[in-house]
């Protein structure tokens, strides 16, 4: 398998300024996001304060974003990251249409404002998972509910649709899903996942929602981002945001965050900034691991 030296998450400002300066240090980069860049970015109708930007529409600030990828040839691969495991010499990084290795992580995926379900962190790896993909095998032949945040989400609800013996989607958008017609839509808000004893251990058990209780026997929870905790173990956090030194730096070695994950305040080109330093940081890491 192909190991990259810096896969960057996110392809918001702190995610393409750490792509670009990376890029320019003559480093393998992956970088994992979205081929529309930042929604976030896009949908801002005036900026004030990007420097040599004045007054600048968020539509033309995330223009001139792809311009600059485009310049220097960095590309973006479209992925949805569920999982990273720190592995010693490298970075193993779970997708929901494959793994990548790299030798350093940065993280730029912005900050979750969802707040977990009552019973989903308990239940997480008992019947709770945040990616159809990867835990499919453990569906065959049971039931399934597929919380879906995004239109995305139906792709991975129809998957499990050939092996479970069920699968009820719940979509928390307001456009109408398009899923396979093996797969039942819900209408529903969620409130708390339920587990029961099993065999010595507690198991997801059913989804409660504000009007009724749905048998289930895996619940998956497909949001925008991920939780940095939920995504790879150990992080140190501060807060809601990830902790971090002034070199971009977590508390894992290789390991790196910027952006609004890093903390307040929440501007375009203070995570630009934090994208540089991070990606610099990265390279520096780099550079020691060859000392050694």
């Amino acid at each position: 398998m192909e190991r990259y030296d810096i896969a960057i998450i996110g392809t918001g400002p702190a995610g393409l300024s750490a792509a670009v300066t990376a890029t320019v240090r003559n480093k393998k980069v992956l970088l994992l996001g979205n081929k529309n860049l930042s929604d976030k970015v896009g949908k801002a109708h005036d900026i004030q304060n990007y420097l040599g930007l004045p007054d600048v529409s968020g539509e033309n600030l995330a223009k001139a974003f792809q311009s600059h990828l485009d310049n220097l040839g960095i590309q973006i691969t479209q992925d949805k990251v569920n999982a990273i495991y720190p592995m010693g010499e490298y970075y193993s990084i779970q997708s929901a249409s494959g793994s990548y290795e790299s030798k350093t992580v940065i993280l730029a995926t912005g900050v979750n404002f969802g707040r977990p379900l009552p019973g989903e962190e308990e239940l997480l790896g008992k019947g709770v998972s945040y990616c159809a993909t990867c835990d499919a095998f453990a569906v065959r032949g049971r039931k399934a509910i597929v919380i879906g945040y995004d239109k995305e989400a139906e792709a991975e609800a129809d998957f499990l649709s050939q092996m479970a013996q069920s699968v009820t989607y719940i979509p928390m958008y307001k456009e109408e899903p398009s899923v396979s017609e093996k797969v039942i839509v819900l209408r529903e808000i969620p409130v708390e996942i339920l587990g029961a004893e099993m065999d010595g251990m507690t198991m997801v058990s059913a989804l409660k929602t504000r009007t009724a209780e749905h048998q289930a026997d895996m619940v998956f929870i497909l949001r925008d981002t991920i939780s940095p905790t939920h995504l790879i173990p150990g992080l140190q956090m501060d807060g809601n945001h990830v902790a971090v030194n002034l070199q971009m730096e977590t508390n894992l070695p290789g390991c790196f965050a910027c952006g609004d994950l890093a903390g307040k305040p929440y501007q375009y080109i203070k995570s630009a900034g934090q994208g540089n330093v991070a990606a610099l940081a990265a390279v520096g890491y780099l550079s020691s691991l060859k000392e050694k």
